[in-house]
């Protein structure tokens, strides 16, 4: 375990980067306003649960070899970039039926799983870890144990922060949703944002 002072500090530096909207906020503050609470619950789950993933990986080390490999870097960021330009564009193309987005709930499963899909190949999210979570560890201790904790404790404290965006933001676009005009704007807006999370996806580099 790290030193109770650093855990600590860790922890009040989690929290403070966890607050601030990123692509992931921006993804599920989409699903709440569009598909309401329990959609924008899922896919903070999806997100939660991809963020996992790349704690595993920046426990045995994969996390590094996406970082120091260019082909494996590339890779990664464009199956995510891909994926979420095709949902964006697939949303925008769709066609608008109130009545059947009410008559069937939102599929929750989907969602989650295409939070866990935007996370995992996200290579943003793995040279987070590889730049956040070293600065916490003791370098006079076993290393993966400890890389291990402060992961799950970041992916702890970020879930908590996007259930709360979720659940804010589902409060804020109730009377938003009931307008068929509303629903077709939202249509609009979430696929154009899935496209801008792809494209930034798309630019990242390793430098960043």
């Amino acid at each position: 375990m790290p030193s109770p002072t650093s855990f600590a500090l860790f922890c009040l530096a989690s929290v403070a980067l966890a607050v601030v909207p990123g692509p992931a906020v921006t993804y599920i503050v989409m699903h709440s306003v569009d598909k309401g609470r329990r959609a924008g619950l899922a896919s903070a789950a999806g997100v939660a649960s991809g963020g996992l993933v790349h704690v595993v990986a920046a426990t045995i080390g994969l996390s590094a070899l996406v970082a120091s490999s260019a082909t494996a870097f590339t890779v990664v960021k464009l199956v995510g970039a891909v994926y979420l330009i095709v949902v964006g564009i697939r949303r925008i193309a769709g066609r608008d039926d109130s009545e059947q987005a009410q008559a069937f709930p939102a599929p929750l499963r989907r969602i989650y799983r295409q939070g866990v899909i935007v996370n995992v190949f996200n290579p943003k999210t793995a040279l987070f870890f590889l730049a956040f979570l070293p600065q916490f560890v003791d370098r006079g201790a076993s290393i993966p144990p400890q890389v291990a904790v402060l992961g799950l404790t970041f992916a702890a404290i970020a879930f908590t922060s996007d259930c709360l965006y979720a659940l804010l933001a589902d409060l804020l676009a109730g009377r938003l949703r009931r307008s068929g005009r509303g629903a077709r704007a939202r249509r609009y807006l979430s696929g154009a944002i899935f496209v801008a999370l792809g494209v930034t996806a798309a630019a990242a580099h390793r430098s960043t």
